[in-house]
């Protein structure tokens, strides 16, 4: 793939120290995600000398940062969580579920992010399960993987959950596999939306008895507790969105599938169209026109502004697992559920311990610029000791 025409790291390189100088309120892990991406593949982060040895080129090859949030740090990482969770897929179709939050609760997102975003995870994936063990649905223990992604195609907010879900499951004593009792999407939608509305709202009205919410700015008026309950009272108002996919195929459908969900971060770098040093323009996809590909145009400080807001709290969990996959006997029951199925274990390559020591020099993974020969990882060598590099924005 070509190198896109801007990245994020242009914008910050530009714009990091002023947005930085003008938005004091950015929380230290949001300030060291945007320094950690400015600094990304330059010198600040040391790097080696890759050389040819057919021609004798060299150049030097910059170390990553690999954050979660970086635009260009994240398809190693999707190719061994992707390749870890080959060895749990079953031979059965996948169903693909979205829970998404209601407008009216994001003004609670600002700050209290960790908890809505937990309580998202917990009642998505319980109302999964709870509606899937009743026999008059499918009367199983469902296995459920769990993506979160904070924003919509322009970087306003929109919190939802990817929910990936085998068709089918455990019966509850174990001895049998349920297969769904008609094809499509094996759950009710309707039943829901409703049984996550209501363990949402469970969680929210918790959490406000015992003083847990952070109710300032914007959301101060809700400490009253008539305006709070007439907040909460509105929000079952309207039908909160589960959206269902149709079924897909087997295991290869769903890696390639989970590709699309796992790593991304708000925007790539290939969104993005143009940077005059004021103004950023992307590509959006319009879903409510019929998927039709849109620009939009923002001034950098509000473009850096809908970007720090999707960073996640540190040590922040986005994916996750449940019911069968669960970490804590996700092992015992997808091999259960492979006997049952009467399907043979998902071949995979052989564990890290398998591979072959490294050598002193490594074919790297990309091709001499001037004769087309493998370039050869050479010596790490720290920042001091490459050419520095006009950074911009503020990486000490």
């Amino acid at each position: 793939m070509s190198r896109p025409a801007v990245e994020v790291a242009d914008i910050l390189h530009a714009q990091g120290d002023a947005f930085v100088e003008q938005h004091r309120w950015l929380s230290v892990q949001q300030r060291s995600v945007l320094r950690a991406i400015a600094r990304c593949r330059t010198a600040a982060l040391g790097g080696h000398v890759d050389a040819c040895r057919a021609c004798g080129h060299q150049a030097i090859s910059y170390n990553s940062c690999r954050n979660r949030h970086c635009p260009k740090c994240q398809a190693q990482a999707r190719e061994r969580w992707l390749h870890a969770r080959e060895r749990e897929l079953l031979d059965v179709p996948y169903v693909h579920v979205v829970f998404t939050l209601p407008h009216a609760l994001l003004p609670l997102t600002y700050r209290n992010s960790t908890r809505l975003y937990t309580w998202l995870f917990q009642a998505s994936a319980a109302t999964l399960r709870e509606v899937a063990a009743d026999p008059r649905h499918l009367g199983a223990e469902i296995g459920v993987l769990s993506i979160l992604h904070t924003w919509g195609q322009t970087l306003v907010r929109h919190p939802h959950v990817h929910c990936v879900v085998p068709a089918g499951g455990l019966s509850p004593d174990h001895q049998r596999w349920i297969h769904p009792k008609y094809a499509g999407f094996f759950l009710p939608v309707r039943i829901l939306s409703r049984v996550f509305r209501g363990k949402f709202v469970a969680a929210l009205r918790r959490a406000y008895a015992r003083d847990q919410l952070d109710l300032s700015g914007a959301t101060g008026h809700l400490r009253d507790p008539a305006q709070w309950h007439a907040f909460v009272d509105a929000l079952f108002i309207t039908d909160w969105v589960v959206y269902a996919k149709p079924a897909f195929g087997g295991a290869t459908a769903v890696l390639r599938y989970l590709g699309r969900y796992t790593h991304r971060v708000a925007i790539s770098n290939h969104r993005l169209l143009a940077f005059d040093g004021d103004r950023v323009t992307f590509q959006w996809k319009d879903y409510a026109h019929g998927d039709q590909r849109r620009t939009m145009t923002l001034s950098a400080m509000e473009f850096l502004r809908r970007f720090v807001q999707h960073i996640l709290p540190r040590g922040f969990v986005r994916i996750r697992q449940s019911g069968f996959l669960a970490n804590t006997y996700r092992a015992t029951r997808v091999a259960l559920a492979r006997t049952l199925l009467a399907a043979p274990p998902i071949a995979h390559p052989p564990t890290d311990a398998a591979t072959p020591a490294p050598t002193t020099e490594t074919a790297a993974t990309w091709a001499c610029p001037r004769c087309g020969a493998a370039m050869i990882v050479g010596p790490i060598l720290s920042a001091p000791h490459l050419a520095s590099v006009t950074l911009g924005f503020d990486t000490s």
